[in-house]
Order: structure tokens, then C-alpha cells, then sequence
């Protein structure tokens, strides 16, 4: 398998440098080795518009805060470390599962908005997914917290990409549970804490939220819903599901992630197992296990 990581540092330079009406095409070039991702959506997407949804700088405002971070980047060897991390990473996977079949990688780094402050303050400039086999995206605000992690970024978001991989476990959008990406959360959380420690758990994640047992008992009431277009309140919370036009459900951000983690650990501490060697274990198994050890009482299918 390949690990591709786009060289974006010199397409957002390009870009940066051209004139305002050239930039959105520029966008759209930067971001189209992605563009396999919406392979089930006739007639694709207009990478622009994933630009933004990604929480991915404005290209119309001012580019001088866009360029100071890119140099921040730069220096901080970002591409590099993320692609070495990368290669750790499922170097860690196949030896916990010989045989594991590992997608070639698509990977993308761009900078994110500093004027949302949603993305700055709520989810602390960091936004990532790899939900999608073969692909990963990973939008990024420098602070030095965030420098500080991009192995455990890009390492979480790989855990997701081989979950969800053929031979690995099946995310159906319209009947795929609540309780599938709570665990999906605390497993690729876990496994970067397993590579990388503390800094491995998401950091937009308070460590208030990680140890309330409140936030642990509403989210383990909500495990089985289905259907993803319902769960951001569950996984993201509150401030996420407003910014979306969703019902809050009284949650604090991350606390789908916190749950994740403890319940992950409660199942890994039983089995005397890791997250790498649990890649595909079915959501049912986890909490069968792990919910007893946290006093929890889940009676629903999921």
C-alpha cells in the first residue's frame, strides 16, 4: 500500500499568491486528489464547497494570518511527521492483525478559518475525518497544542480509515448506530494513546467531560439510535449541533469522544487487549463487555 500525503504547503502558497478571483479554482486543484471520496454522489462534489465544510481558510479574506500559519507548519515539519506517522501507524495495525488489509492513503493538510470562532474556541482548530476508505483530511489551526499532536491526529483518523475498509466493519449512513461511532471515537482515541500517549485523546475533549459519569450515563442512553444525520449532539455535542442546525441534547463538546474512551478501556482492560488488535471488534462486543464494568445497564440492540 502507498501513503500519499498531498504536498498542500506549495499549493497554499500558490494559491495565497494568486490574484482573488484565481484562488477558487486553486482550491478546487488543491483539494481534487480527494475527490474519490464522494464517489457515491452522482456526479461528485465541487471541492470548494468541501473546502469549506472542512472548516478550510477563507480564500477571500485576508491571506497574511493564512500565510504566517503556513509557515508555522512548515517549520514544524508537518507533512513530514504526519506521513511517518502514517507509516507507524500501520505498521502497529498489521502487527496487532497479520493479514489486515490496509487501503493505499490519500491524505490531505490544509489550514482552517481563524475568523470561525466556532472551529478557534469550541473545537480548538482542529478538524479531521477518515471515515472514508483510502482517504483522510486533516484541517488544522497551528497552535501549539495542535503542533504538538499531529501524529495522533493523523493516526486517529487511519484506525477509522481501516474500521471502515472492506474486510473491516460496514458504516451504512441510514442504519449505522450512535453506539458504532462512540466506539469508532474512543477506539482510534485509545490507539493513539497507545502510540503516542496523553497526547493521543483529542484535546478539544476537557478532562472535566472525560471523567463525568453524567456525561457517560445520557450518551450511553442514546447508543442505540440510528441514522449518522442524528448524532452530532451525541458524539460532537451541544455547540456543534447548533452550529448545524440540530437538537442539543445537553451535552458538552466531545462528549461522544469521552464516552468512547471510557468504554473502549472498560472492554480492553476485560479482554487484556489493544485497540490495534481490536480494529474490527463488532460495537455489540465492546459494550457487552464493557458496559457491566461501568455500571451500566444497556438493554437495546446496536
Amino acid at each position: 500500500m502507498t501513503i500519499s500525503v498531498i504536498d498542500s504547503a506549495s499549493r497554499m502558497r500558490r494559491l495565497l499568491a494568486a490574484t482573488p478571483d484565481d484562488r477558487a479554482e486553486l482550491v478546487r486543484e488543491m483539494w481534487f486528489p480527494l475527490a474519490g471520496m464522494y464517489h457515491f454522489i452522482p456526479g461528485g462534489v465541487d471541492m470548494a464547497t468541501v473546502h469549506q465544510q472542512n472548516f478550510g481558510f477563507d480564500w477571500e479574506g485576508a491571506t497574511e494570518p493564512i500565510q504566517e500559519a503556513l509557515e508555522r507548519l512548515v517549520e514544524a515539519d508537518a507533512w513530514s511527521r504526519i506521513t511517518k506517522a502514517l507509516e507507524s501507524g500501520v505498521d502497529a495495525l498489521r502487527s496487532a492483525n497479520p493479514g489486515i488489509e490496509v487501503p493505499d492513503l490519500q491524505v490531505i493538510l490544509v489550514l482552517g478559518d481563524p475568523a470561525n470562532k466556532h472551529f478557534v474556541d469550541e473545537i480548538q482548530g482542529l478538524s479531521a475525518f477518515g471515515g472514508i476508505s483510502g482517504y483522510i483530511t486533516i484541517t488544522v489551526w497551528p497552535t501549539p497544542q495542535v503542533l504538538g499532536r499531529l501524529e495522533a491526529i493523523a493516526v486517529h483518523e487511519l484506525h477509522h480509515n481501516v474500521r471502515y475498509s472492506p474486510g473491516g466493519v460496514v458504516w451504512d449512513p441510514m442504519t449505522v448506530s450512535l453506539g458504532e461511532q462512540v466506539i469508532s471515537e474512543g477506539l482510534a482515541d485509545v490507539f493513539a494513546a497507545e502510540l503516542y500517549g496523553d497526547r493521543g485523546y483529542t484535546h478539544f475533549v476537557s478532562e472535566s467531560t472525560h471523567n463525568d459519569d453524567d456525561v457517560l450515563t445520557k450518551v450511553a442512553s442514546g447508543l442505540h439510535i440510528t441514522g449518522m444525520q442524528n448524532f452530532t449532539a451525541w458524539v460532537h455535542g451541544d455547540a456543534s449541533a447548533r452550529l448545524l442546525g440540530a437538537e442539543p441534547v445537553g451535552l458538552p463538546t466531545g462528549a461522544g469522544y469521552a464516552a468512547g474512551t471510557r468504554l473502549v478501556r472498560a472492554y480492553l482492560d476485560a479482554t487484556a487487549t489493544t485497540s490495534a488488535q481490536s480494529i474490527a471488534v463488532p460495537v455489540d462486543e465492546v459494550l457487552r463487555i464493557a458496559a457491566p464494568q461501568l455500571g451500566l445497564r444497556l438493554n437495546q440492540e446496536y
